[in-house]
């Protein structure tokens, strides 16, 4: 399965989000919310697109003994 896309998309908000922490202007701030809603939807149709769920916090969160098995096996 090619993510490229995905994470292209993934990019591009946090980029925005690094751009709207930047913004000055209330015209800039909302050129910028309106980008990182614009990604937002772009990533849901790709979730979509692709047939998968996004991680959860639980499902990518590990515990020290799982990320030390995770790293010898």
């Amino acid at each position: 399965m090619n993510l490229d896309h995905l994470e292209a998309l993934q990019a591009r908000r946090s980029r925005e989000k690094s751009r709207l922490a930047d913004a000055s202007t209330a015209n800039e701030i909302a050129f910028r919310t309106r980008e990182i809603a614009a990604c937002e939807r772009e990533i849901a149709g790709e979730y979509k697109f692709l047939g998968i769920a996004p991680l959860t916090l639980d499902e990518i969160l590990m515990s020290d003994d799982e990320l030390l098995a995770e790293l010898l096996a």
